[in-house]
């Protein structure tokens, strides 16, 4: 995933499932939020894509505290503070590499997002936001990947009061398309099902 460190204007785009969720096309390293999720690898030592951004922008302080974490298993989450970032806190979750469909990827990716909002929650945080994860070297097909990140958000949020903002950022404009085209997808599903 390239991850130019100059950002395009952020162009929101509300969905009509749960209002408290935003579509936005930008770069996620200047969101002034509670907590960014940074779509990790394993050890949680940085990498490419949305991972080097944010430790790039959170400078040397951010590698020092995930160096004593262990490591984060796929599907987990972990949070550490944002450091220089705008936004307070990090919430590192490592998505599943893509390897066909037949190795639990989407039970996988879907509790990525599961436990990144169970911890910002657990750490009473406000607003959160999220990259595109696993869709870039993970080779996650894009469509599902997004069907599986709107429908587990909003799933979660049905139960869940105290978030008041999750935005899904999206760094390109396939990426913003394909959620924007996703979200109206799925509100339309979600409307049928409550006139049935």
């Amino acid at each position: 995933m390239h991850f130019p460190g100059r950002s395009p204007a952020l162009r929101p785009h509300l969905i009509p499932m749960d209002p408290r969720i935003e579509i936005q096309q930008g770069d996620i390293t200047r969101l002034q939020v509670d907590a960014i999720v940074n779509a990790a690898n394993r050890t949680l030592l940085g990498g490419g894509g949305v991972d080097g951004a944010i430790h790039r922008a959170a400078g040397p302080r951010l590698l020092l505290k995930c160096a004593t974490l262990g490591g984060c298993p796929t599907g987990e989450a972990r949070i550490t503070r944002g450091y220089r970032l705008p936004a307070r806190y990090v919430i590192h979750t490592v998505g599943p590499v893509w390897r066909g469909g037949q190795h639990n990827e989407d039970v996988l990716l879907a509790a990525c997002y599961r436990n990144s909002l169970t911890l910002a929650v657990q750490h009473q945080l406000l607003s959160i936001a999220f990259p595109s994860i696993s869709t870039g070297a993970y080779r996650f097909p894009l469509e599902r990947a997004t069907r599986i990140a709107l429908r587990t958000t909003n799933d979660f949020l049905a139960t869940n009061s105290s978030l008041q903002r999750v935005i899904f950022v999206c760094y390109d404009s396939r990426t913003y398309e394909t959620y924007r085209r996703i979200a109206a997808l799925l509100s339309e599903e979600i409307s049928e099902n409550r006139d049935q």
